[in-house]
């Protein structure tokens, strides 16, 4: 009523009724407060005892609490907090509005959170005069705050989960999102297949299927409970162990019918004797209720989430278990695109080691080692191809991106480099036409179908390509969209080699590849390193610090390499090739310089001959080696230019080589049967495993490979001629150089036979 009514009502009008009386008002609104309100009332005194109280709960007898101070009626989480409150209260400082309080009656099972008010009573002299107590206004507000949690952890499940495509990192997320907010122990164990991309078995799982503990996670107060329990650090480090249910427990029957069970615990429970682990966990952490959640999907069975509260914390109701069933249904759909993702980067690391060499190969006059770290990218890769004249080429170059496509184009990057290295070009003309191969394959993805995935996937890739001559002690590199190479002396200084940058492989740009000439010492090191390997502040100073490490293997340095890399670098995965620079040894190399003269064709079958039984090779090698070198050199007399000089070098295989003054190569014919001559290259190319042309500024050579039986390989007996002189009188060999020479062609590209 209005504030006049009041007014009128508190004295007597002459002309109506006698009115209410002032006390009985006060009696009968104190009463109906107490009595019917829906808020708790409580009147303390100064000394901060019960004085008055309506219900203080259902079944709570009030007068067992009267007399009783505050802090020995309610069991509070801050009683000396919340003393303090109320005297400031006294004091007449203000009174207290709508604080949440957590706790209960002292007798009464179950925290209760309340918001609590309190107002000072003043006694009839004023406010000046000491107070005749307290009154708390108290509404209890456990369900609106556990509502409230139920929301909050539900978000903290949706903010958390999802965001990683690792199925661990997605379950330690799970586990993190719920623990504390709304269980104080959660367990996620995921089927062990699936952990490692496998599809999920179909509902209900089988009895023995293995389930892995992906994440645990524990409120502080279970932990120190548990390490208090002497086993807490052994459970606490249990993350990754494997078991298989027990039958006749929650856990098998969640995962039989795929359906949430609420679980009271106690350590009398008849199920937790079949479940030996289950009952040390319950001794251990004080759980009293469980929450039991099959990660499901589409009827296929993921995994099991087993959420516990323990100690004083309030069990879990049915309206607990309908959020723990929503969250588990976003966590296994969050497991199951991490699967996925696992598989297809399982494949495609599969691919990728498939179309990497699968050991390492044996070179003339380099050692290498190699280290491929796994990781997000697929596209990595590294070689070393054997060329002729013991020469060595060290490839390493990486695809961006990630998944099966990636692999696959690494795939036909590195086999067109393999068949590029064979024609024994330069680096930059091998750069050069692999750009253009990148070119055709990007071509071709820009013209799949609008809905294909990949057309809208751009196509980004570099190359580090170098060769390495032993003879003259030199490695040539060119790079398209690559670091350069670091290299390190055999002193352990850093070697400085300033390659041009060319354009990347899959680029628009049209620049041409520029090559680098170094001169090495015996023993120098090189480091082909993809880009992760070069990021970040220092990384090359580091990698060079590691490679100048005495009494190092090739192997041990790679190791030490990363050893010292940044965490991040590892799981984005790179390629790493070392190499360390030799040279042939003189007791396997033979080489004469010759006339332009038409008896050198047999002088050089009766020198050939004479170094290869100094080897103690066989003879049908040595007849062999002697129609091939005469067949060569005959070309080159008839068809070359001065200088002509023969070369022979022994190693595992056996190779050829006639160089002249000439730029024309010749190339192989298939003569009739009537023809004089064209059958020279033929012969050769019957006879040797491999042989080809390459170009120089001084000319070209013509080399032969032969493959040597396994007791001839190495074999390293002989004296080696020192001179290499030029012959006189070409009579003193065998006459004729065979059927005729091919002669030469007008083109200089590659030689036809090829590697």
């Amino acid at each position: 009523m209005a504030d006049a009514e009041t007014r009128a009502g508190r004295g007597k009008d002459p002309g109506g009724p006698h009115l209410l009386d002032e006390d009985l008002l006060d009696e009968a609104l104190l009463a109906t407060l107490f009595s019917q309100s829906s808020v708790g009332l409580v009147v303390l005194d100064p000394q901060l005892r019960l004085a008055r109280a309506n219900a203080l709960g259902d079944g709570v007898e009030i007068g067992a609490y009267i007399g009783r101070r505050f802090t020995e009626a309610f069991r509070l989480d801050d009683p000396g907090g919340a003393e303090q409150l109320l005297k400031r209260v006294l004091a007449g400082e203000g009174p207290v509005r709508d604080r949440l309080v957590r706790g209960r009656l002292r007798e009464t099972p179950g925290d209760r959170e309340f918001l609590v008010s309190a107002y000072r009573l003043d006694a009839p002299d004023g406010p000046d005069a000491p107070a005749l107590g307290l009154l708390a206004a108290i509404v209890d507000v456990t369900e609106r705050q556990r509502a409230r949690a139920r929301e909050a952890a539900l978000a903290a499940v949706r903010d958390a989960v999802g965001g990683s495509l690792d199925v661990a990192a997605t379950c330690r997320a799970f586990a993190d999102a719920l623990v504390p907010g709304f269980a104080d122990l959660a367990v996620v164990e995921v089927v062990d297949d699936v952990l490692r991309g496998a599809d999920p078995p179909p509902g209900p799982l089988p009895p023995d299927t293995p389930l892995r503990r992906a994440a645990s996670g524990r409120c502080d107060a279970v932990r120190d409970t548990a390490e208090g329990g002497g086993e807490g650090r052994a459970r606490e480090r249990s993350a990754g162990m494997t078991r298989r249910l027990a039958a006749r427990t929650p856990y098998a029957l969640a995962t039989t019918d795929l359906r949430a069970r609420l679980v009271p615990l106690a350590p009398d429970t008849p199920w937790l004797d079949t479940d030996p682990d289950g009952a040390r966990a319950v001794t251990e952490t004080g759980a009293h209720s469980l929450i039991v959640v099959p990660l499901t999907l589409r009827g296929a069975v993921l995994g099991l989430v087993s959420l516990y509260r323990c100690g004083a914390a309030e069990p879990f109701d049915e309206d607990d278990v309908s959020l723990a069933g929503t969250a588990a249904t976003r966590a296994a759909l969050s497991i199951d695109n991490a699967r996925r993702y696992e598989r297809e980067h399982v494949i495609a690391s599969t691919v990728q080691r498939r179309l990497l060499p699968q050991a390492e190969r044996q070179q003339a006059a380099v050692d290498t080692a190699h280290v491929l770290l796994p990781g997000r990218d697929s596209g990595c890769w590294f070689d070393t191809i054997a060329l002729s004249g013991a020469r060595t080429a060290l490839v390493v170059g990486g695809v961006a991106g990630e998944g099966l496509q990636s692999a696959i184009a690494m795939g036909q990057l590195r086999t067109v480099i393999q068949a590029l290295a064979g024609l024994d070009l330069e680096p930059e003309e091998v750069l050069a036409r692999l750009k253009e191969t990148a070119d055709r394959l990007a071509h071709e993805r820009a013209s799949l179908p609008p809905a294909d995935e990949l057309q809208g996937e751009p196509l980004s890739a570099g190359c580090l390509y170098g060769v390495y001559d032993p003879f003259t002690r030199t490695c040539t590199v060119a790079r398209a969209g690559h670091p350069a190479p670091l290299i390190v002396g055999p002193d352990g200084r850093a070697v400085a080699l300033d390659v041009p940058e060319g354009p990347g492989l899959f680029s628009d740009d049209s620049a041409l590849f520029a090559p680098a000439t170094v001169t090495l010492e015996v023993g120098s090191l090189l480091a082909f390193c993809t880009a992760d390997l070069l990021s970040g502040d220092q990384a090359a100073e580091r990698i060079t610090q590691a490679l100048a490490r005495p009494g190092r293997s090739l192997q041990q340095l790679g190791d030490d390499i990363v050893y010292a890399l940044p965490d991040d670098t590892r799981s984005a995965g790179a390629a790493l090739l070392l190499a360390r620079t030799g040279t042939v040894s003189d007791h396997l190399v033979a080489t004469w310089d010759l006339a332009q003269d038409p008896t050198t064709p047999g002088t050089s079958r009766v020198l050939v001959r004479d170094r290869l039984q100094g080897w103690g090779l066989g003879e049908d090698t040595v007849e062999a080696t002697e129609l091939i070198v005469s067949e060569l050199v005959t070309n080159a007399v008839r068809y070359g230019a001065p200088p002509l000089r023969l070369r022979l070098l022994l190693d595992s295989t056996l190779t050829c080589e006639v160089h002249d003054g000439s730029t024309a190569s010749p190339h192989l014919r298939h003569a009739g049967t009537v023809d004089e001559g064209g059958r020279g290259l033929f012969i050769v190319s019957r006879l040797a495993s491999h042989w080809g042309a390459r170009h120089g500024p001084d000319g070209k050579v013509l080399w032969t490979e032969q493959e040597l039986p396994d007791d001839e390989r190495n074999d390293e007996g002989g004296e080696q001629d020192d001179e290499a002189g030029e012959p006189e009188g070409a009579g003193d060999g065998p006459g004729g150089a065979g059927d005729g020479p091919d002669r030469a062609g007008g083109e200089q590209g590659g030689a036809g036979g090829g590697r």
